[in-house]
């Protein structure tokens, strides 16, 4: 899967630039909003806001901006109410989408998804058409001049950690959900700083796409992600190096 892993941190990059950086910090600013909703605005007893937290200072949010929106979640400033929506579908190619959303009108988000997959020649599923394709893994890519592979390798064995290999200019350590905080806390201690570091879906196989194909799909998964009520479009779609070098332009 390493195409696909890729891709997904060249999305990323892009993700930061100048022009749509605003729009990841709204995204960001809503997760904030609902962890602490959810959970409360103590990082240190609420891991979900820990990990909305750590999202945001690596996209570079300031920090009274993410203070302000824990606030709206904990009631201590006005703010919208969201819930959490969950779409999936198909692209071109057979390729299975699972679209994670924040929302305060799910009256306006689901028809604008639906239209964004009919636009590049996809459907939208029920529930469970995809969902069943993936499972949640704990994900951090760690640039390669942050550690050596031995040394992430001998982290991954003494926190449970389950694999970490080449992606890129990059190493990705993947383990269980149920150990993500222990490495998360493993790599801190270490002064290692993730790149990115979530709880992701990931397929348990892929679908390789070359060409016209591929370039059709990335498009789909762009716009999707582009969407202001989307906050993650997982999938199981892999290019070669080659479209990967072409689309990352």
């Amino acid at each position: 899967m390493a195409g696909h892993s890729h891709w997904a941190r060249i999305r990323r990059a892009k993700a930061v630039t100048d022009a749509r950086r605003g729009r990841t910090w709204s995204k960001l600013a809503r997760a904030l909003i609902v962890a602490a909703r959810q959970g409360g605005g103590d990082p240190d007893s609420n891991l979900n806001l820990r990990y909305a937290m750590d999202a945001a200072r690596a996209a570079n949010m300031p920090k009274d901006t993410i203070e302000r929106a824990i606030k709206k979640g904990t009631g201590g400033l006005a703010g919208e109410q969201f819930e959490e929506l969950q779409f999936e579908g198909y692209g071109p190619g057979g390729v299975a989408l699972l679209i994670r959303v924040l929302t305060d009108n799910r009256n306006r988000t689901a028809p604008g998804i639906r239209r964004i997959f009919e636009l590049h020649g996809g459907n939208l599923g029920a529930a469970n058409s995809v969902a069943w394709m993936f499972r949640p893994r704990g994900l951090f890519t760690i640039p390669a001049g942050q550690a050596s592979e031995d040394r992430l390798t001998e982290i991954a064995l003494e926190t449970g950690a389950d694999d970490v290999r080449a992606v890129g200019d990059a190493f990705e350590l993947s383990c269980d959900p149920g150990v993500y905080e222990r490495v998360r806390q493993a790599l801190r201690q270490a002064n290692i700083t993730p790149e990115n570091a979530e709880i992701a879906m990931t397929p348990a196989s892929t679908v390789a796409l070359e060409g016209e194909l591929a370039e059709r799909v990335a498009k789909l998964i762009e716009e999707l992600e582009e969407h202001e009520d989307v906050q993650k479009v997982f999938s199981n779609f892999e290019m070669s190096e080659a479209d990967l070098a072409r689309l990352a332009q």
